[in-house]
């Protein structure tokens, strides 16, 4: 129990569930159909406040990585999360990252030739049970490039999350964290400018819509991410991006009137219950690696 209840847990969770409102800002507040610009003012702004803070250079030879995680963490994800977001109802559009503790577990056995432990590999299962439960509720509706977007974004994340934690750059959390959404912004300008219509004249919520994104769903929750991953394993880290899901369907529950049905609600608590039970059995990280 003491390990459910760790600060360095509790603070990385609440990542996922600001990340849960996105999909809600995206469909109902932003303009339709510019997922490359949304995910643009979502990042760029929140990396440049983010050096404002804490300005440190990475070491040369630290760039290429630096440049690798800020693609996949940032340019590809946005992207394929807004278009997930734009093509697919608030909770099903964040179900698909179930898949992300799997892929981890998948890459820590074929890069480092580490088995995962049995009852580890089930906790990770559990989600995705969980999950099937959300995406074959009655009221549920997808689209096949809706899916296929999001299922490609998940395994960008994993692959992300599993980097950042295996690297280890020895930057801190603010300037890391600052690098990736900057770079990320500006690896996405040519897709905003070339696929993306122009933005209409905005109106005071949808400009309120894109701080939110940014402060809350760049700055605030990259950070918290970034810096649980310096205290909790890679696959313990990716199974709390189940709660987005969570949050995602509560809200579209909650503030939408979206139909929640008692096989929506049976895989709303066992996703809850795979999140617990991974951060159970994930193996502890040596005293060596804590963040200090």
């Amino acid at each position: 129990m003491r390990a459910l209840l760790n600060p360095h847990l509790l603070l990385t969770a609440l990542a996922p569930l600001i990340w849960g409102s996105s999909y809600i800002v995206t469909s109902q507040l932003l303009p339709p159909d510019r997922p490359f610009t949304a995910a643009l003012i979502r990042v760029l702004p929140a990396g440049l406040i983010l050096l404002a803070l804490q300005w440190q250079r990475p070491a040369a030879g630290q760039w290429s990585k630096v440049l690798l995680l800020s693609l996949l963490n940032i340019s590809l994800f946005q992207s394929l999360l807004f278009i997930a977001a734009y093509q697919l109802p608030g909770g099903l559009a964040a179900v698909i990252g179930a898949i992300q503790p799997l892929l981890i577990l998948a890459l820590i056995w074929m890069l480092e030739k580490i088995k995962p432990a049995f009852w580890l590999v089930c906790a990770c299962l559990m989600g995705v049970l969980g999950m099937s439960a959300l995406l074959l509720a009655p009221d549920s509706s997808w689209s096949i490039s809706g899916v296929l977007a999001a299922l490609a974004g998940a395994a960008c994340m994993a692959t992300g999350t599993y980097l950042t934690r295996r690297w280890a750059l020895p930057l801190p959390v603010l300037a890391l964290t600052g690098w990736q959404l900057l770079l990320g912004g500006v690896l996405l300008l040519p897709a905003m400018l070339w696929l993306d219509a122009p933005l209409p004249a905005l109106r005071p919520s949808q400009l309120l819509a894109y701080a939110y994104l940014c402060i809350f769903g760049a700055l605030i929750a990259y950070v918290l991410w970034f810096r649980g991953m310096r205290s909790l394993s890679a696959v313990a880290v990716s199974a709390l991006g189940l709660l987005s899901p969570l949050s995602a369907v509560v809200l579209g529950w909650w503030l939408l009137g979206e139909a929640m049905s008692p096989l929506s609600l049976a895989g709303l608590l066992i996703v809850f219950a795979s999140v617990m039970a991974v951060q159970w059995f994930a193996r502890p990280v040596p005293s060596s690696l804590q963040e200090k």
